[in-house]
């Protein structure tokens, strides 16, 4: 019999060919998807030229997806979108996005069925731990990687140990998904799961829509997880069913896995947060940072660019106006969030307002465009990295809210809660 193990491991296992694995093992295991976007791509495509293989191994589960600097903002950004365009019309990859139908990567391949439940999942970009929230192993690689991956249509891990979060209670009103995982970078550190599985479980995790997982998986690289991962339910299985191209394939950790830590954290207690810079653990309470006035508010990006996030934070807007000394930057995370905006009457909210509503994009999130910042100003955003000069020059800063707490500070010209309008 194999030994206990937990849904990481039984992933990691099933893909290698073996019946059990044991953290620290290093194993060979094939490949669902490599994913890479239009500044990691460029990197791997020459890489890939170096391996000695002409043409990759599946077209099929390969996807690159040009959304951190496009619409292009310079030719620089523009050679990097054509040569990765170029490449997947050579090699026909069968999950290429062009702008016009292109999305925030870790937004839009989920929505479009590209990644399910039990996949191995590499994605030369940090972020691929989101693909976790549908019980899949994603993680981050680099770009020599992910064209060996794409060579090869296999990657060597050494398996990680595997931390368990087991949230109970009820989120009190207006704490969401996103002051959770803030809660729980805040308690650990960012290097409190370094290369270690985590896993979310608990009943306050079962009562999370798909968006609310996603957010919480997308930044356990932040508290250094090699993956964020979340056991199928109902839930994922409504929101896989119809729409993932492949199917898909259940692992739950056995009651008697091994666990490296186990972390049980009263969800009730929660409070909405804001991560002030630099760094997503330095966490404190919304209601201690109402005397930071801020230039700039982004709602968007892989963590918080979903429809459910625009809800969110429309209905803190309708009826308000921008301060006067804040810019309002909305960016949709893929064309449909952008199309739903419309048709469900957010766009007209936010323009209302008085905000920005941008083209799917990463833009702003890493410094690239749509919104970089200048010396001395300060962003609250719903992204997930405020590190120095991460959205322009080196003596601005960057504080990380959920989009209600976003969109009141817009309103406010200080950081504060829906409450306080």
């Amino acid at each position: 019999m194999p030994r206990p193990m937990t849904i990481t491991e039984k992933i990691l296992a099933a893909h290698a060919g073996l019946d059990e694995v044991v953290p620290g093992q290093l194993v060979e295991c094939d490949l669902d998807l490599v994913l890479a976007n239009d500044v990691t791509a460029p990197i791997a495509i020459k890489e890939f030229a170096k391996v000695g293989t002409e043409r990759v191994l599946y077209r099929e589960k390969i996807a690159l997806v040009p959304d951190h600097y496009t619409p292009n903002k310079d030719i620089k950004s523009a050679e990097q979108a054509k040569m990765m365009r170029e490449f997947a019309k050579a090699q026909g990859i069968t999950h290429y996005y062009e702008i016009g139908c292109m999305g925030v990567e870790h937004a839009l391949l989920p929505e479009q069925g590209v990644v399910g439940a039990g996949d191995v999942i590499i994605g030369a970009d940090s972020h691929t731990c989101t693909y976790g929230a549908l019980g899949a192993f994603a993680t981050g690689v680099g770009s020599t990687d992910a064209a060996v991956g794409m060579a090869t249509g296999r990657a060597w891990f050494k398996v990680p140990e595997s931390l368990r979060f087991d949230l109970t209670g009820t989120l009190r009103p207006g704490v969401s998904a996103k002051d959770v995982i803030l809660h729980i970078i805040g308690m650990i550190g960012v290097d409190g799961a370094l290369y270690q599985a985590m896993e979310f479980t608990g009943e306050t995790i079962a009562s999370l829509g798909m968006a609310g997982r996603m957010t919480i998986c997308n930044m356990a690289i932040e508290a250094g997880g090699k993956s964020g991962i979340i056991a199928v339910d109902d839930v994922t299985r409504e929101y896989m069913e119809g729409r993932t191209e492949r199917p898909w394939h259940e692992f739950f950790s056995d009651p008697d896995a091994t666990w490296a830590k186990v972390y049980e954290i009263d969800a009730g207690a929660i409070v909405p947060t804001v991560a002030f810079p630099h760094l997503p653990s330095n966490t404190r309470p919304v209601t201690e940072a109402r005397d930071v006035k801020i230039d700039q508010v982004v709602i968007g990006s892989c963590t918080n660019g979903r429809y459910e996030d625009m809800a969110e934070a429309a209905a803190v807007l309708k009826g308000h106006t921008v301060h006067p000394d804040v810019r309002l930057i909305v960016i949709p995370a893929t064309q449909q969030v952008y199309r739903d905006m419309m048709h469900t009457g957010l766009t007209d909210i936010f323009l209302d307002a008085g905000a920005a509503v941008s083209t799917p994009t990463c833009g702003p999130c890493l410094g690239g465009h749509m919104g970089i910042l200048a010396a001395g100003e300060r962003a609250v955003a719903t992204t997930n990295r405020n590190f120095v000069g991460r959205m322009g020059d080196p003596t601005s800063e960057v504080y990380l809210t959920g989009p209600a707490v976003a969109a009141a500070t817009a309103v406010l010209g200080r950081i504060g809660l829906p409450d306080d309008l």
